[in-house]
């Protein structure tokens, strides 16, 4: 059977691999350590996406007003001073381009995924609250993930604030904003999740996940990745199937030493969505790994 060879395969892979796989309206069809959290990286800025759009829908912020752009933030460790981020870590130069200047919270949230900008997202946080990030994270019905700290707030990270993610809850959240494109749901109206869709299938960033996929199919996804760690989150809208949730987290080598760990870890992820994408017929509930 496909899931009792790929778990076969991610068995003997260096490292701690967990994927969830399934319909957005149905139990998954495969996961392995759907529980196990990992370190976030990049991925928990889906959830600082909702938070935005969340503000948006009920008025309490205009996205689209512009706001100073400047390298300078609260630290989430009481008593810490205040930090910056460093342009060298950044993968988004369109943003830094930006300092001293202005630019709109909408813009700041689509540059903080599509190009995976940390100085976007330390912005919107800053306009956002944690405390909002956090909400979409419960709201959605993660069980064991949380947003603690910006990005490259060094002081909080060594103090114990950390961003730990799952895989099951990067689908709830995903799940979350893709069936609430049809009907008001715990993330915002059908204009607010399908603006939030919409950015999320502009990712620009199609190394991992979106490799194992046919060129041209629509995927609304975020990856992240820092040493060690690669992850990918999406949902794929097949033409000849119902749309289905795709998350791979992988924490460490996964060959075990290689020469590119990173990339070893894209390979992995996209053999993964390739295997996922040919079951998509049949994503039928399967039993937890």
């Amino acid at each position: 059977m496909t899931w009792d060879r790929l778990d076969r395969e991610l068995a003997t892979t260096a490292g701690t691999v967990s994927v969830y796989a399934g319909r957005l309206d149905a139990a998954p069809a495969y996961t392995r350590l759907p529980a196990r959290t990992h370190y976030a990286a990049s991925t928990m800025k889906v959830a600082v996406l909702g938070a935005l759009y969340r503000a948006a829908d009920t008025g309490a912020l205009d996205p689209d007003t512009p706001v100073p752009v400047e390298n300078d933030f609260d630290s989430a460790a009481p008593g810490a001073p205040r930090f910056r981020c460093n342009p060298g870590y950044d993968s988004d130069p369109a943003v830094w381009a930006h300092v001293g200047g202005r630019a709109s919270l909408r813009w700041l949230a689509e540059r903080m995924i599509v190009r995976s900008s940390n100085l976007a997202t330390n912005l919107v946080i800053g306009h956002v609250g944690l405390p909002a990030v956090n909400a979409v994270w419960a709201l959605a019905g993660a069980r064991h993930s949380h947003t603690g700290r910006g990005i490259e707030d060094f002081a909080a990270r060594d103090a114990g604030i950390d961003n730990p993610i799952t895989a099951a809850d990067l689908a709830a959240v995903l799940g979350t904003i893709a069936r609430g494109t049809d009907t008001t749901g715990p993330l915002g109206t059908p204009a607010a999740c399908t603006a939030m869709l919409r950015v999320l299938f502009d990712q620009e960033h199609r190394d991992d996940l979106a490799a194992g996929l046919p060129p041209d199919t629509r995927v609304a996804h975020k990856n992240g990745w820092v040493r060690g760690i690669r992850h990918a989150a999406g949902v794929v809208f097949p033409d000849d199937a119902p749309p289905y949730t795709v998350v791979v987290c992988t924490s460490g080598d996964p060959d075990g030493g290689g020469t590119d760990p990173d990339a070893a870890a894209r390979r992995l992820i996209a053999r993964v969505s390739a295997t996922v994408w040919a079951s998509r017929h049949d994503l039928t509930p399967g039993e937890p790994a």
